[in-house]
């Protein structure tokens, strides 16, 4: 399946998610340009990150969007559309769903 990316709450429940099959493609690009969040999301595993982490993540999304193919930047737009909803509403994790 590979890695989906959600917007969860504190309980658990899932209020919105990002399918996409670039997403691992653009976590490994993360991985080698030492990116430190992004770049060590756990393919296997759920990575989760708080509003406060978002402060670097989203810089990081933005910069990987820069020069990217068109498929990877759509899936960078979706994750930042994520992001969003996490930076406005509190108790809210943007979670990178490892496969």
């Amino acid at each position: 399946m590979g890695i989906s990316v959600q917007v969860r709450t504190f309980t658990g429940a899932v209020e919105a998610t990002c399918v996409h099959p670039f997403i691992a493609d653009l976590c490994e690009r993360a991985a080698s340009q030492h990116l430190p969040l992004l770049g060590y999301v756990d393919p296997y595993d759920d990575t989760v990150f708080n509003r406060s982490q978002l402060r670097v993540l989203i810089p990081e999304l933005r910069s990987l969007a820069d020069g990217s193919a068109a498929e990877e930047a759509e899936v960078v737009h979706e994750i930042l559309a994520l992001a969003a909803q996490v930076e406005r509403k509190a108790h809210r994790y943007l979670v990178f769903n490892g496969d």
